[in-house]
């Protein structure tokens, strides 16, 4: 199960931060370790710093994108401490780990750490189906990065000892989508609802933003999120058809029902 979760640095600045959390993933047992976009890898500090995690550095995945690295992951958590006005659901450590755990059980999960300096973007937080903040002294709330890995790491370590992951129920009838198949979804959202005239197309802002939100909290399964792609499809064939559009002209563009 712990060899599902994905431990993803998103541009990391300082290598020798890289060599420090494979250090602290491997003393809690998690080997998938993800690298979007790194500034310097591989670097003799990074090497270093994970003293006896060299393996773990060694597999390491580079990646371009976010969004490459947790595509095919059903469950993704950020971790940030700064809460946005389009913030994911916030949760505790203990709740973070115990979701991890759960949705490991189907597949790969990813927890993912910002730079050093800006944290993780907007952007990236659309990824994610939650927050996670570590609790820490208002005063002084700033952990860095291996220390946030080692502290997560930690608590996914102790409750998968404990199999403390039976307390989240994943038994919802279906699968929980991938990362790739909710962002072919809000795109067709977003495309369907578009052409109704609802979202503006050059400026989809706010709206597309809380519908991430509403279909976040609402966490829908593979099926139900097949059901929600068919209801949009029927709406583009009716307005296909208002428009003039022959079903012969349909079948050549793109599939929209998932």
């Amino acid at each position: 199960m712990l060899n599902n979760i994905r431990i993803v640095l998103t541009r990391t600045f300082h290598p020798g931060n890289i060599g420090s959390s494979a250090r602290a993933m491997k003393t809690m047992g998690l080997r998938q370790l993800y690298l979007v976009a790194p500034r310097v890898f591989p670097d003799p500090e990074a090497e270093r710093l994970a003293a006896g995690a060299a393996d773990v550095l060694a597999q390491a995945r580079v990646v371009d994108s976010l969004a490459a690295a947790v595509g095919d992951c059903a469950w993704v958590v950020a971790s940030s401490v700064r809460r946005r006005e389009f913030a994911r659901p916030l949760v505790t450590p203990r709740a973070c780990a115990a979701q991890l755990l759960a949705h490991a059980k189907q597949g790969p999960v990813a927890l993912v750490f910002g730079p050093e300096r800006f944290g993780l973007s907007n952007a990236d937080l659309q990824l994610a189906r939650c927050q996670v903040a570590i609790p820490a002294d208002p005063a002084y709330a700033s952990l860095n990065l291996a220390a946030s890995v080692q502290t997560l790491a930690y608590e996914i370590y102790q409750q998968h000892q404990g199999s403390a992951s039976s307390q989240v129920s994943t038994e919802r009838g279906s699968s929980m989508p991938s990362t790739v198949e909710l962002e072919q979804f809000y795109a067709h959202l977003e495309k369907t609802f578009s052409a109704t005239g609802f979202v503006r197309s050059q400026h989809p802002g706010q709206i597309m933003a809380r519908l991430r939100q509403l279909f976040g909290r609402a966490q829908p399964d593979a099926m139900e999120l097949n059901i929600l792609r068919g209801m949009l499809a029927s709406v583009q064939r009716t307005l296909d058809d208002q428009s003039g559009v022959t079903p012969k002209d349909r079948a050549a563009g793109p599939d929209e029902s998932g």
